[in-house]
């Protein structure tokens, strides 16, 4: 099938790094790797970070203004047979999408679309207004997780929705033999206000509960936070966190191969890429449970998951890891068998080409 792919929040092109920024790039990995022809549809981000939306009418124009560019390449050359809409929010609204499945009568999907009621203020309200809309038109809704899942289920009853679970490439992970330094802890990730600070704050919390334990921390990522997140391991000894900086995807993997426990709270995270990678690797995680983290890490199989702001319960976790070597290995080579086996995009591309071709069944 032809697809048009379009992300709202960041592009797969945009250049910088995230975890928003990678799964759209996976899924159309996944989607070519099964055989069809995705393209990049739109660059336009619709970004509305308050509800004000003050740059919203400039957005709708800028909206217009893709709608007819496509509308005419489409009417000059042939038009995709689905249009694939990957994580539209009340933030991020697909302003392009919908119209264009209508004027052209194709297919509309999306991925990882969420609905929040409490954010049905200002801008928002309007922007998830359009969104229900959208999801109820959908021939069909992918959801990552459960949440997601009851929170479209909730707010349109009649949605088309099907589950395909976070998923990853584990081949530059797998690639790398574990050969984990004794205590060495990793965390990959943004350093940015918000829930990635409200982590970096816990995770720093926790560590200085086991200082008297032989642990050192390794952090890789970067952001307009970092001088924020340095000053909150300050106080540890000198070698005992190193700060690495962004790194490329090999590196990230080569350093993820010489650790031994993945440490990241997950504070308000969706699921996180992350946590697939680290497991991948090889690594068992240490995360709270909350939000969709149960969804990509099980507790007591593939890591180990404390109640939500408890820096104490989430120092103790971390402990238990390292003082039982035991636990520690059988919990990394299950974590790896689960990114492997159970989370690849291999698998991911087959369900995907199964849900297409019951749209293309269906049309």
């Amino acid at each position: 099938m032809n697809i048009a792919f379009y992300s709202p929040l960041k592009s797969p092109n945009h250049p910088v790094p995230s975890g928003d920024r990678l799964m759209a790039r996976q899924l159309i990995a996944a989607m070519r790797q099964a055989g069809h022809t995705v393209t990049v549809a739109s660059e336009l981000r619709s970004f509305t970070p308050t509800p004000e939306g003050d740059d919203l009418p400039a957005l709708r124009l800028a909206a217009e203004a893709e709608v007819d560019r496509l509308s005419g390449e489409w009417r000059a050359a042939a038009k995709p047979d689905v249009w694939f809409t990957y994580h539209t929010y009340y933030k991020a609204p697909d302003l392009i999408g919908p119209v264009l499945a209508r004027r052209f009568g194709i297919a509309y999907m999306t991925a990882e679309a969420s609905y929040s009621r409490r954010r049905n203020i200002g801008v928002w309200a309007q922007a998830q207004a359009e969104l229900a809309e959208a999801v109820a038109m959908a021939a069909a809704n992918i959801c990552f997780t459960q949440r997601d899942r009851q929170g479209l289920e909730q707010a349109v009853p009649s949605a088309s929705l099907v589950m395909l679970p976070p998923f990853l490439d584990p081949g530059p992970f797998l690639a790398l033999p574990p050969k984990p330094e004794p205590g060495r802890l990793i965390t990959v990730a943004m350093m940015r206000p918000g829930d990635k600070m409200a982590s970096y704050r816990l995770l720093a919390a926790a560590l200085e509960r086991i200082v008297d334990l032989p642990w050192t921390l390794s952090v890789v990522g970067d952001g307009p936070a970092r001088d924020e997140v340095r000053a909150l391991f300050s106080p540890f000894s000198p070698g005992r966190v190193t700060f690495h900086g962004e790194r490329a995807p090999a590196e990230i993997a080569s350093l993820l191969s010489q650790s031994a426990i993945y440490v990241w709270p997950g504070c308000g995270e969706a699921y996180g890429l992350a946590y697939l990678e680290a497991q991948a690797a090889s690594l068992p995680v240490v995360a709270q449970a909350t939000a969709g983290v149960p969804e990509v890490v099980s507790h007591g199989a593939t890591g180990l998951l404390t109640p939500p702001d408890d820096p104490v319960a989430y120092g103790e976790a971390i402990a238990r890891l390292l003082l039982d070597e035991s636990e520690r290995q059988a919990l990394a080579a299950a974590a790896r068998n689960f990114a492997r086996d159970e989370r690849s995009m291999a698998r991911a591309s087959v369900i995907l080409d199964d849900i297409l071709k019951r749209l293309q069944a269906n049309a």
